[in-house]
């Protein structure tokens, strides 16, 4: 069943049209067949998320948190087809789907703690004993329907029930998963895993609907209807920006939430730090080469502080980057995208080119980089673009104005890192500061890779790395994107939501008159 589309909480297959996923480690398609929506079932699955919406705001937080922890639960049950799943569609290993799939429960768990403190809501109550002032009250409820498109390089973790959809659910949004191709079996049996839960839980059914689609006439339609209210998105910058130009087209514009990807400038400085080379250049290469570099946290621009022995460093990061055996990519698209990018600049003769010299199987990705100066750099844009893959901008720069100029002409980015000893760092205050206004989340001694799933992480940036920089993609506060507030002013305390009345009955913190407690309303 999990070949169907998932319509308001029921399987439906009413086109013609249908697809394979593709196993891009032994370059051939895998043997299941996958119906896609057509246009009417679209249509469907936004009416009755909208119909979703209004049951799914009167179930209580409880009920919510108990329905997370069930889909977890559903998950498990599943998780070794959903892992033979994951390898055979991406190529990945069996190493790198246990961490994600350890990640995707443990986001389940971590959304269903917040949504039974119930305390996200932020509720806020201001009394007045004047008649002139008036009674307010506030909370965050959820946005409304929120389309999700699975990512192609996390197959699990942000995808059908990633972080976008978990925190969606959780804000008390119905969702609407437009599957990745790439991973529509893996896709498939985790909304299969959902819709027990649902079952199981008495959740409304039309609170969950799964897509299939290949080409993207689906994605815009349902961008583009009244009923949905949101929209979450991980991939290209092109993927993003169309979505969100779609998006504010509509008669009644809604927020996207698109994380497009990043180069993640990484500055290393050289001088007087000899005795950190080997452990510098271990790290970075491990980062640039984890998962054919297919991470939009990859380290895609390293400048390097000329020094005496900064020469020394680089062949160090050469030696080690260059050799390890190319790995397999995703897709044959997005393998074959890379070499395209890797010529295009190889043409351009902008610098040294080195590339992996190790056999190259087919949807493999053999790992290079591109050494430059930092003048060149700063005048030539296309080396600011993102080559999705192992492969890395090496700018060497001479003088601190220097690399604060390159900095300057960089744009939005996910990530900075800065590797320097401490009693240096003290002298870079202003580039830290410059970084601060670029990047969502600035390193120091380390990698923008192996994001930490916890409250304090940051996964976003300005444009273009996100379309809203406010919010994060990762963790707890990523239920934010799907909230927002609503007044109550003047209500009869009988009237109002449960956590804005006088009585406490949740027992949660509440900002009462300007001060948090968990007292009643006197």
């Amino acid at each position: 069943m999990f070949t169907k589309n998932i319509v308001g909480g029921e399987f439906s297959s009413e086109g013609k049209s249908t697809f394979q996923s593709f196993n891009p480690e032994l370059n051939r398609h895998n043997a299941e067949l996958f119906f896609e929506a057509t246009s009417v079932e679209a249509a469907r699955a936004a009416k009755l998320a909208k119909i979703g919406f209004e049951k799914f705001q009167k179930v209580d937080h409880d009920k919510r948190a108990s329905f997370l922890r069930s889909i977890r639960s559903e998950m498990e049950r599943d998780k070794t087809i959903i892992l033979d799943a994951f390898c055979a569609e991406s190529g990945l290993s069996r190493e790198r789907g246990e961490k994600e799939f350890t990640r995707t429960v443990f986001q389940l768990s971590s959304f269903a703690d917040l949504v039974e403190k119930n305390e996200w809501i932020e509720a806020s109550i201001d009394t007045s004993d004047h008649p002139a002032v008036p009674d307010l009250r506030k909370q965050l409820f959820g946005i409304g329907p929120v389309l999700v498109f699975g990512a192609s390089n996390f197959p699990l973790a942000y995808s059908t029930m990633g972080g976008d959809s978990v925190a969606a659910l959780a804000a008390g949004c119905p969702v609407i998963v437009k599957a990745h191709p790439s991973h529509a079996k893996t896709s498939g049996l985790v909304a299969s895993a959902v819709l027990r839960a649902i079952v199981k839980n008495d959740m409304p059914p039309e609170i969950f609907s799964h897509l299939y689609a290949v080409d993207f006439k689906v994605a815009h339609q349902l961008v583009q209807h009244e009923a949905v209210k949101a929209v979450g998105f991980t991939g290209s910058f092109h993927g993003g920006k169309a979505l969100f130009d779609l998006a504010n087209n509509r008669k009644h514009p809604i927020p996207v939430f698109a994380e497009m990807g990043s180069v993640n400038p990484t500055i290393v400085f050289t001088e007087n730090n000899e005795d950190k080379y080997d452990a510098w250049a271990q790290v970075l290469s491990q980062s640039m080469l984890t998962d054919a570099g297919q991470f939009c946290t990859n380290p895609g621009l390293i400048f390097i502080q000329k020094s005496s022995t900064s020469k020394l460093f680089i062949h160090q990061l050469e030696e080690l980057f260059l050799n390890e055996a190319p790995k397999c990519m995703l897709n044959s698209s997005i393998a074959e995208t890379f070499r395209e990018k890797k010529q295009k600049l190889l043409a351009a003769d902008l610098g040294v080119f080195k590339q992996s010299t190790n056999e190259v199987r087919e949807n493999y990705g053999a790992q290079a980089f591109l050494k430059v100066d930092a003048e060149t750099f700063i005048r030539e844009e296309q080396l600011r673009e993102e080559v999705f893959g192992s492969f890395s901008v090496l700018i060497e720069f001479e003088t601190y104005l220097e690399i604060l100029s390159c900095l300057e002409v960089i744009e939005g980015q996910l990530t900075g890192s800065v590797f320097v000893s401490e009693e240096q760092m003290k002298n870079y205050r202003e580039l830290i500061q410059q970084l601060t206004s670029k990047v969502g989340r600035v390193i120091l001694n380390g990698v923008p890779t192996g994001v930490r799933v916890c409250p304090s992480m940051n996964h976003g940036g300005p444009f273009p790395a996100t379309t809203d920089s406010r919010f994060t993609a990762v963790g707890i506060d990523s239920i934010y994107r799907f909230a927002r507030p609503v007044s109550f002013q003047n209500f009869p305390d009988d009237l109002l939501p449960k956590a804005l009345r006088n009585k406490n009955s949740f027992g949660i913190a509440r900002r009462i008159n300007g001060e948090w407690t968990k007292k009643d309303v006197g």
